[in-house]
């Protein structure tokens, strides 16, 4: 056009820019934006507001906002622009400032004002003043909007306030498909896959019809529970649906079957995939991890290189938890080097976190403590942790009390390092250190969170927490537990007493030991499965060494299979042996 000597007009520029915007062509907006200048558009306010937008989707929000601050005249779609541009480059907090600029300046918002500083609010789990703005939106009549609910739905649940999503969710007079994922995502989110996969089958009822992203949603939820047979029928539904073609959703597939223990079908589906990214190699990787099997995570981690895909920090948080499920120390040591001198990835906290889990599964103690204390970044809770699991594995005193000092100064109410403590010096036989790390605890006003395990029967999840009698047949649970001890003890087996941290006598131990949520489960299972089925259970936390070596006998005396997801890692128990090797 500038060839034949066309002059553009200012509705050329706005549309050339907001090409430039989609594209992220920065050169070229500057380009435009010089003549812009040079033909006196600038001033004009929608020409400004889509300069601003370009900026900041190119993320140059520096320039983006002194763009804003310059312009003489400025609307809501230009503020609306600039917030949008802090939201979408992670800069919540700006656009919230913003806002209340807006608002002390007198400009009245619009709706998608809202949705962008909502989003803002549920990046930065900012619930109190994502609560203003509910406020806010009321007052302006904008809360019959479906995207708006949406929105809020969304935030208040990213916010932990899966209660608060709920009644907004009920209370909405049209819903569309949107709505429901937000509201499933929001369950599965904050843990709650039982009501993520409860509200699908609401959402069926209703005749709603679910699209690509319920069912990633849903398979996510079922990986957490380990729902294994609710996987499967989402499966046969997006092989009817159509779904099957899109990459994410194969992904997903293969991460639910790799985190419900079926890591060949799981194999299956990754080798059927007519395309792969990064994201489905590290799934995979990732599976083999989960469940121990650390050379098959390697050698795929060789393959996705030898083939061309370059893997990610993701991948490499994969392999090096596969090496230290494994024990394949030095194989660990050589992939981390091999990342950091090759500048491939600059490790992070988790990736440290990884080092410091391989050499303290190992019995490398020394070595791990030196690795925390030469990492160039400060190491954080998780590093901690992980090294105060590795002290109470191998009974390692010293260093789990430093491990434990320096959790507790980050995360002051967290119960899991007092616990952990209190393992180490119960399996020690240190009552008197015991007995401090437990007033520690009260003093603290921390509390133990509580194990809980589900097994899926018949498509229905049921739900066991430790000690808990109220489930419908805790009787035949109970009588189930008493035959099994009896057998287990004619086997062999001895209760390690050193789980139980009240002070209480070694008969009241016993009992709870008996009570603890994944031994509920497996006897569950056993008296409502036909014989030789296989048990699959899921813990929210570790699977603690007395019910590991339980589960070993069980797995004998009854000839079943049984799998336990625990935090970790998967535990497949066959004929008294795990396949973890009790590396775990």
């Amino acid at each position: 056009m500038q060839e034949t000597g066309l002059a553009p007009d200012k509705v050329l520029f706005i549309v050339v820019l907001k090409a430039c915007a989609r594209l992220a062509a920065l050169e070229q907006g500057r380009q435009l934006h010089s003549d812009i200048i040079k033909r006196g558009f600038q001033s004009d306010v929608i020409v400004g507001s889509t300069l601003v937008n370009m900026y900041a989707k190119c993320g140059c929000t520096e320039d983006a906002r002194e763009l804003f601050d310059n312009m003489s005249e400025r609307d809501v779609v230009s503020w609306t622009a600039m917030i949008a541009g802090y939201a979408q480059n992670g800069l919540g907090k700006e656009a919230l400032a913003l806002y209340e600029q807006m608002k002390q300046e007198g400009m009245q918002p619009n709706n998608f004002t809202f949705v962008l500083l909502l989003k803002a609010c549920a990046s930065l789990g900012a619930l109190e003043q994502g609560r203003q703005l509910h406020s806010d939106i009321i007052k302006r009549g904008f809360l019959s909007e479906v995207v708006v609910r949406n929105t809020l739905v969304d935030m208040y649940a990213k916010c932990g306030c899966t209660e608060d999503a709920r009644e907004l969710f009920d209370n909405m007079s049209e819903r569309d498909v949107v709505s429901w994922n937000a509201m499933i995502a929001g369950y599965a989110q904050n843990g709650l896959g039982e009501e993520a996969l409860a509200l699908y089958e609401q959402m069926k009822q209703e005749g709603m019809q679910s699209n690509n992203v319920t069912v990633v949603l849903l398979l996510k939820a079922c990986a957490s529970l380990a729902a294994l047979e609710q996987g499967r029928e989402l499966h046969s539904e997006i092989i009817k649906r159509g779904f099957l073609s899109e990459v994410v959703v194969r992904n997903t597939l293969v991460d639910m079957y790799a985190k419900c223990g079926c890591t060949e079908d799981a194999r299956e589906l990754f080798d059927d995939m007519s395309e792969r990214n990064v994201v489905s190699w590290t799934a995979m990787i990732a599976g083999y991890a989960q469940n121990g099997l650390g050379k098959e995570a390697l050698a795929l981690f060789e393959q996705m290189q030898r083939e061309g895909t370059k893997p990610d920090e993701v991948t490499y948080v994969g392999v090096l938890s596969a090496c230290a499920h494994s024990g394949l120390v030095d194989q660990g040591r050589h992939v981390f080097d091999s990342m950091c001198k090759n500048h491939v990835v600059t490790p992070t906290r988790e990736h440290y976190a990884c080092m410091v889990d391989l050499l303290g599964r190992a019995g490398c103690l020394d070595d791990a403590e030196l690795f925390i204390n030469k990492m160039p970044i400060q190491p954080d809770n998780v590093v901690w942790m992980t090294l105060l699991g590795a002290a109470r594995n191998h009974g390692h005193a010293e260093i789990g009390r430093r491990a434990f000092d320096c959790v507790v100064k980050l995360e002051p109410k967290n119960a899991a390092p007092y616990v952990l403590l209190s393992n180490i010096y119960a399996a020690a036989g240190r009552k008197d250190e015991l007995a401090k790390i437990r007033n520690e605890m009260k003093e603290a006003g921390v509390k133990k969170m509580s194990g809980c395990s589900w097994i899926e029967v018949d498509n229905q999840l049921h739900a066991f927490v430790v000690g808990d009698a109220t489930h419908p047949q805790s009787k035949e649970i109970q009588a189930e537990l008493d035959r099994l001890v009896g057998l287990m003890k004619m086997a062999g087996y001895k209760p390690n007493l050193s789980f139980v941290l009240d002070d209480v006598e070694d008969e009241e131990k016993e009992n709870a030991l008996c009570g603890h949520s994944e031994k509920q489960a497996i006897a569950f299972g056993l008296i409502n499965t036909p014989f030789g089925t296989p048990i699959r259970i899921k813990k929210n936390l570790r699977v603690c060494g007395d019910c590991h070596n339980a589960t070993k006998i069980i797995s004998k005396i009854v000839g079943r299979d049984i799998s336990v997801m625990d935090a970790n890692r998967n535990h497949h128990f066959k004929d008294g042996f795990c396949s973890c090797g009790d590396y775990w």
